[in-house]
């Protein structure tokens, strides 16, 4: 976690960047984001990101979104089912509203002049800086494995991702500033001792509220816990209707002490644009069967649109591909261009 004088100034920087925004100054930023193909797309990510990168792109922001293949085995032995992991990524992605007419959908592994550029990068940073990193630390608690060199170098490939497209915002919550500032640390030293090709960075602070998953924990498929985009209406009525709750009838929103009960309030409230508290008001007496039967016509209401495109997307993998073939060639010129740029300012074109 970043300390507070650093969040401060991040938060102000990012509203001032919202405002310029605002202003219709979109133009002048590029945005990079992403996701790793670890699974399908859940009601976290949804409103964590997907809804915000949506808006940045129908605002005229140059919009980026790489699949992240590569850092999938950060933390993981296997990369089977990547492909189909990264198609269905897609999918999503364009039922959620992405338009890849605006926005370059790419992946990691098929552009590699970007990849390319974490040789000069990782002589910007040192190994006592890329260990401090918070995520790193999490990430290798979280997996259990052995500190790989790909995940001591995740910040630095998150770095490359960013500003090979010349990226100038990143949408983040508070917990993703550090690797932000390991970019801004990276294009600031590589500007100062080679030359100016790499823009500032800020991150795009995201007040989205965070939805948690079915038992009040983090959203996360590992926990049987999410509700995916992909999922059929049954199959969400179904996953709501197991979820736990406790033995008290009244409905009240408390998530310290009725994290069940409090995450299905809080969900439905997202989806409806309402108050937790005041539905929990609502159904009062009605108990759990009352609550899980809003939650589950909340969601199904609030995806409705969204399944059915993505339904119709299912069925055309062609035109998914081809989505996929577009991003990766568009990524390739960038990134080309980009690296030619920095062979030249570090003296190194023969």
């Amino acid at each position: 976690m970043p300390n507070e004088g650093s969040y401060e100034a991040a938060l102000r920087r990012s509203n001032q960047i919202q405002d310029d925004i605002a202003a219709g100054n979109a133009s002048k930023y590029t945005m990079l984001t992403g996701d790793r193909p670890t699974g399908r797309l859940h009601l976290g990510h949804y409103f964590g990101t997907l809804v915000e990168r949506v808006r940045l792109q129908d605002l005229g922001i140059k919009t980026n979104i790489i699949i992240a293949d590569y850092q999938v085995i950060t933390d993981r032995d296997t990369t089977e089912h990547i492909q189909d992991n990264v198609y269905n990524m897609v999918m999503d992605y364009l039922a959620c509203g992405i338009d890849p007419a605006k926005t370059m959908i790419f992946t990691h592994s098929a552009v590699p002049a970007e990849n390319q550029l974490m040789l000069p990068f990782l002589s910007l940073v040192s190994e006592a800086e890329l260990q401090r990193n918070p995520t790193v630390k999490a990430e290798m608690e979280a997996s259990g494995h052995s500190l790989t060199g790909l995940l001591l170098t995740y910040p630095v490939h998150q770095a490359c991702d960013i500003l090979f497209c010349k990226g100038n915002i990143v949408p983040v919550g508070r917990d993703q500033l550090p690797h932000i500032e390991v970019t801004a640390k990276i294009a600031r030293r590589f500007n100062e001792r080679y030359g100016k090709v790499f823009p500032d960075v800020a991150g795009l602070l995201t007040s989205t509220p965070l939805i948690p998953g079915l038992d009040g924990r983090k959203m996360s498929k590992s926990y049987g816990n999410a509700i995916s985009i992909s999922m059929t209406e049954q199959e969400t009525a179904k996953l709501i209707k197991k979820s736990r709750t406790d033995s008290e009838r009244f409905i009240t929103f408390d998530p310290d002490n009725r994290p069940g009960v409090s995450a299905l309030l809080t969900t439905a409230g997202i989806c409806l644009d309402r108050d937790p508290i005041e539905l929990a008001a609502e159904i009062g007496n009605g108990g759990a069967g009352q609550l899980k039967k809003m939650v589950t016509e909340a969601v199904n209401g609030y995806f409705a649109p969204i399944r059915e495109r993505r339904h119709e997307l299912e069925g055309d993998l062609d035109y998914i591909k081809d989505v996929l073939h577009d991003g990766n060639r568009r990524a390739n010129e960038i990134a080309e261009k980009t690296l030619a740029e920095v062979r030249e300012a570090m003296g190194m074109v023969y």
